[in-house]
């Protein structure tokens, strides 16, 4: 097995875990606010598949995200999350279609597998400035590890307590 290979094997186990995790979320407990700062499912679901668009199709791929394409209007969030600054209060506001967030996603992890079928390891080597984020230069092949890999199971993890904390159960296993 290649880099290339290693890689996507951890995003589409990323995917799996993620969807098996929010399977059986319902409405209710989707939006439930949590107390203290942390986020409601809802938002979090929302802003991880969101983010895997803008990431991949917009900032590596140079394309318009789906959701500002084919998806526009219909991925499943009352409003996009903010491009900037502190999402809180986008947070525990923002309403969502579990449903068709569900599909929404599913053309997400399509979009994102394919592009890394395209890849080489040799490309795992291109920089990408991530300044923006106080990431400064890194490597094709760190974004996809450490920020579209990690991303789906860092907040997989938040999902999972928040059921939990619910009385639901968190991860499928």
């Amino acid at each position: 097995m290649n880099a290339v290979e290693l890689l996507r094997q951890q995003v589409q186990t990323g995917h799996w875990l993620l969807e098996e995790t929010v399977k059986d979320v319902t409405p209710e407990q989707a939006h439930w606010t949590p107390p203290g700062m942390a986020h409601p499912i809802s938002a979090l679901y929302a802003h991880t598949v969101m983010g895997e668009d803008m990431l991949v199709n917009g900032m590596l791929r140079g394309a318009a995200p789906l959701a500002m394409g084919e998806w526009a209007g219909k991925a499943g969030v009352s409003v996009p999350p903010p491009q900037e600054g502190d999402w809180s209060a986008w947070a525990r506001s923002v309403r969502v279609d579990l449903d068709a967030l569900r599909a929404y996603a599913q053309a997400v992890y399509t979009a994102t597998d394919a592009y890394l079928s395209t890849l080489t390891e040799q490309d795992l080597d291109r920089q990408i400035d991530l300044s923006g984020f106080a990431l400064g230069q890194q490597s094709l092949g760190w974004v996809l590890s450490n920020i579209v890999g990690s991303h789906l199971n860092l907040h997989g993890g938040e999902i999972s307590a928040l059921k939990g904390a619910q009385g639901a159960r968190g991860y499928p296993f």
